[in-house]
């Protein structure tokens, strides 16, 4: 079986996001909102489809600005339904808008995404999915792995002998600091 670390390399798209961006930690409530929109957009599709178009969808999303995609309205919906650039799924689009008043929730009462992300960590996987399914809209157990794998929240997102998970050790994902033996309050 085939390891992203194998696919990755020298790859246009998928080379530079495994070398510089996948399993790394992330501080930012906006790139980590990024995150969960590219990985909701991802369902069913090839993850490359979604690194063509982040672009696009940065540009649709404005920036990935959780207070601007917060307050996105149906005009902004049928914006969006109707870009070519990005992928035009009303239950992906909704889910994105929705979750994004989500993360502000989470700011108001937490202090930012992050922090409500480190206040429930660690956990295994399967407590994480039941989590975010009561928390966010479209967030299978698919969909928060690899949400939770490119922030660093979860492991696995290199082998041991990528070179790249040497970088991400030193960066101290969450993962590594604290193992997921906690189960669900």
């Amino acid at each position: 079986m085939s390891h992203y670390c194998d696919l990755a390399p020298d790859h246009p798209f998928h080379g530079p996001y495994h070398d510089q961006e996948y399993g790394f930690p992330v501080a930012d409530d906006d790139t980590l909102f990024e995150r969960l929109v590219l990985e909701i957009n991802q369902a069913g599709l090839s993850w490359l489809t979604v690194l063509k178009k982040r672009e696009a969808f940065h540009e649709a999303f404005a920036g990935f600005s959780v207070a601007r995609v917060a307050a996105f309205d149906d005009a902004d919906r049928a914006r969006l339904l109707g870009d070519a650039g990005i992928i035009r799924n009303r239950l992906k689009v909704d889910a994105a808008i929705h979750n994004a008043g989500v993360v502000r929730a989470l700011q108001a009462e937490h202090g930012s995404f992050r922090a409500w992300l480190d206040g429930h960590h660690p956990r295994p996987h399967a407590d994480w999915v039941k989590l975010f399914r009561r928390t966010f809209r479209f967030t299978g157990p698919e969909i928060v792995g690899e949400f939770l794998m490119s922030t660093g929240y979860l492991p696995g997102a290199h082998r041991d002998d990528c070179p790249v998970q040497a970088r991400i050790l030193a960066a101290g994902p969450a993962w590594a600091r604290h193992p997921a033996d906690r189960p669900l309050a």
